[in-house]
């Protein structure tokens, strides 16, 4: 059985675990950041033994990863409203709503001050990989209607609509406003318009 019909037995001994495990993971990093972390405190907090989280992840980096993606899947779906400005701006308030709760706010904390040891950054890249796919749809499917000319560097797409909201979140500690996910986005999409009309012509 494979690991996502597994999580499709609701109910399930083997689904009730993981997601345990994986929630304790979240809110061990929350208290303790990503250097402080170890299997056995998941473990411990989850009420599982370390051989289990092992057995299934094992690494820390990957038991690490998987939390963080699975939290990222569940609360900043790639949206598809039928328009390029109504995606964003789904997607940058459901980011706004994870950055601003309090398990965001300590897991943003926490991810700032981590060190860069090899495999936690290898982990950390990843994630941010599976987060640029989700950026790309949404850029592909505006070329798609004709709303964009090309698709622009995905990547530098999700850090400039992500990047204001971390930087009020952990430098500035403004508060973030309701409208200032689409204020962003359509700053953003001015960019992205005007460098448009400029490879067009």
């Amino acid at each position: 059985m494979t690991d996502s019909e597994v999580r499709r037995r609701t109910g399930g001994r083997s689904a009730r675990v993981r997601q345990a495990v994986l929630d304790a993971t979240l809110e061990v990093l929350a208290d303790n950041g990503f250097d402080q972390l170890s299997i056995g405190a998941v473990a411990t907090r989850a009420g599982v033994h370390e051989s289990s989280i092992y057995r299934r992840w094992k690494t820390r980096e990957r038991l690490i990863f998987d939390a963080m993606l699975e939290h990222s899947a569940e609360n900043l779906p790639v949206p598809d409203t039928g328009s390029l400005r109504t995606d964003l701006i789904a997607f940058n308030r459901s980011m706004v709503a994870i950055v601003d709760s309090p398990l965001g706010t300590m897991l943003g904390r926490a991810m700032a001050s981590a060190s860069d040891n090899p495999e936690l950054s290898e982990s950390r890249a990843e994630f941010w990989r599976v987060r640029l796919d989700g950026a790309r749809v949404m850029l592909d499917r505006a070329v798609e209607r004709g709303e964009l000319e090309t698709a622009p560097d995905p990547w530098l797409v999700l850090e400039i609509l992500t990047a204001p909201i971390h930087f009020r979140k952990l430098l500035t500690r403004e508060p973030l406003s309701g409208d200032y996910a689409e204020r962003v986005v359509d700053l953003v999409l001015t960019g992205l318009v005007s460098a448009g009309e400029r490879t067009s012509e």
